[in-house]
């Protein structure tokens, strides 16, 4: 397949790439940033009414004035869906990077959910595939946008022009 993967994730949405050399590079400039495949994770798109039914927080008040605080482990539900979705994220890396030919996997994402992605990595990457980390949100860049972003930053190669031109 290719040398390079590349996966952009955040809560919602995980997007798969690889960096494919041009077909005819006489005719097309290349190589290509190629997205193969998404996933999106319902469970956050659906936060807010969807998922808690109270969207009350922080204080109860009885009748007399006097409340107390409570938690509705909101955070904790947060989270668990993340490290959740971190994990079948790993899992279709895997099946991107084994026995494809994948030397460099390009994980780009921000802080918090690569956080969530780190421990699923293990045994997820092949034995000598080098994971390069890029930690910031690039999720809503275009195809050509995050090629051009990620090439100038030095993790995938750029793209030439066509030869003779």
């Amino acid at each position: 397949m290719s040398e390079y993967c590349v996966v952009v994730a955040e809560g919602s949405r995980a997007r798969f790439f690889t960096v494919e050399q041009a077909e005819i590079p006489e005719l097309e400039s290349g190589p290509n940033l190629v997205e193969h495949s998404s996933m999106a994770n319902p469970e956050h798109q659906a936060r807010g009414n969807a998922i808690y039914a109270d969207l009350r927080s922080g204080r109860n008040r009885s009748a007399y004035g006097s409340g107390h605080g409570y938690d509705d482990h909101r955070n904790q539900h947060d989270a668990e869906m993340e490290r959740r979705f971190a994990r079948e994220i790993a899992r279709k890396l895997d099946e991107m990077t084994r026995g494809n030919g994948t030397q460099r996997v390009v994980l780009c994402a921000e802080k918090q959910m690569l956080g969530y992605l780190r421990p699923n990595l293990n045994g997820a990457i092949p034995h000598g595939v080098a994971v390069h980390e890029v930690p910031k949100d690039l999720a809503k860049l275009s195809v050509r946008q995050l090629h051009e972003r990620l090439a100038k930053d030095g993790y995938i190669p750029r793209r030439k022009a066509r030869n003779g031109h």
